[in-house]
């Protein structure tokens, strides 16, 4: 390969690589890497669909990759700026804000947001509490915010984070509707009620094994075969080193290929939206959980699953609170149900531990968490 083709195919992967990580890219939040984006467009639009059967739109100002679902329970959920999940009610504001902003004029008051989103739960036969209660205010505020990050919105004059504590507070807003029109990926000319919504979003469009399991192994931290079909487990079994060199040509990553599965692993760390280890009392305790777990259950190696015996992980954490009370944050030092909780759900995300089928304990400790194994010095 000559140099120039070197470069091209450095390109297209530099962007591919960042669709994939962030499925909007606007010129603005990305002055440097767009033009790249719409240089190698057809071409990424080609390998997007070929590859992952994903749909690639590229406008003037913006690029969006509209992905399929990985089944129910697969996704990522919305924080805001505290981190706090989003709540229903949030989610029910994000939705119908964003279905009054794709027909709403470029520029508008907040105050006329608020009133046409209300005016649209009504249609809909949503109620909607009293505007001028606070829990409400800080839900709308908390849409508004997630969408002045996808760029639908943007402050001219006032803020908007002002509205959360003063109900006559207002500002001039600037929609960007193509955007808007662009955001929502699911099917939704082909639902007929809210459920049906949901499961044709969540669903991966019955591509085959082809598509689901690379969509699995690009989107996850790790693929069990225990976890597919019997015909997804044969098509990836027939075809792992060849999708090895697949995605490691398309994406740069690396294939981790084992009897339990596979995993790809990111050289660079940039494309996972989990960064662990990390840092803060979460990371770390999970971090720590997850070494004494294997070093109990799975000295030798996890197998593919182990069962994790009811009341372990309290007691493991509880020792751990004591051991680390000073460097931990007083939050959940204090409460130790709720960094249970908090941990327990990151390394389910991570695929350390999943949810236990049988009777007799909550969680499986899973192959990969062999990788977190604590070190023994002699």
């Amino acid at each position: 390969m000559t140099d120039f083709a070197e470069d091209l195919a450095a390109e297209r992967r530099a962007a591919a690589r960042l669709l994939l990580a962030e499925p909007l890219v606007t010129a603005g939040t990305h002055p440097d890497e767009f033009p790249l984006v719409r240089r190698h467009a057809g071409e990424l639009a080609r390998q997007f669909s070929q590859l992952l059967g994903y749909r690639l739109t590229i406008e003037s100002g913006f690029a969006r990759l509209h992905k399929a679902g990985l089944g129910r329970d697969s996704g990522r959920r919305l924080e805001r700026g505290s981190g706090a999940p989003f709540t229903p009610r949030t989610y029910a504001y994000l939705a119908l804000t964003l279905a009054v902003l794709v027909t709403a004029p470029e520029q508008l008051l907040l105050s006329e947001v608020v009133s046409r989103t209300r005016a649209a739960a009504a249609e809909a036969g949503i109620d909607l509490a009293e505007p001028n209660r606070a829990i409400e205010r800080r839900a709308m505020v908390a849409a508004l915010k997630q969408l002045m990050a996808w760029q639908v919105l943007a402050e001219d004059e006032g803020s908007v984070d002002s509205y959360a504590g003063d109900d006559e507070a207002d500002a001039l807003l600037t929609i960007d509707r193509e955007i808007a029109r662009h955001m929502v990926s699911g099917p939704v000319g082909r639902a007929a009620t809210p459920a049906e919504l949901i499961d044709a979003a969540a669903g991966s469009d019955d591509t085959g094994p082809r598509h689901y399991v690379r969509r699995r192994l690009v989107e996850t931290p790790v693929v069990y075969l225990d976890d597919l079909t019997e015909e997804q487990r044969d098509w990836l079994r027939r075809n792992q080193r060849r999708e090895q060199r697949t995605l490691g040509d398309f994406l740069g990553l690396d294939a981790e290929i084992r009897a339990e599965g596979v995993a790809l692993i990111d050289p660079q760390r940039e494309l996972s939206d989990i960064d662990f280890p990390g840092t803060g009392t979460i990371s770390w305790a999970a971090l720590l959980l997850v070494a004494q777990l294997v070093a109990r259950l799975a000295p030798d190696g996890a197998a593919t699953r182990v069962p994790i015996p009811d009341g372990l992980v309290d007691q493991l954490l509880g020792e751990l609170i004591d051991e680390h009370r000073s460097a931990w944050a007083q939050q959940f030092t204090s409460a130790p149900a709720v960094l249970r909780d908090e941990v327990l759900d990151l390394l389910a995300q991570l695929r350390l531990i999943t949810r236990a089928s049988a009777p007799g304990s909550d969680w499986m400790l899973t192959a990969a968490a062999a990788r977190y194994a604590p070190e023994v010095t002699r």
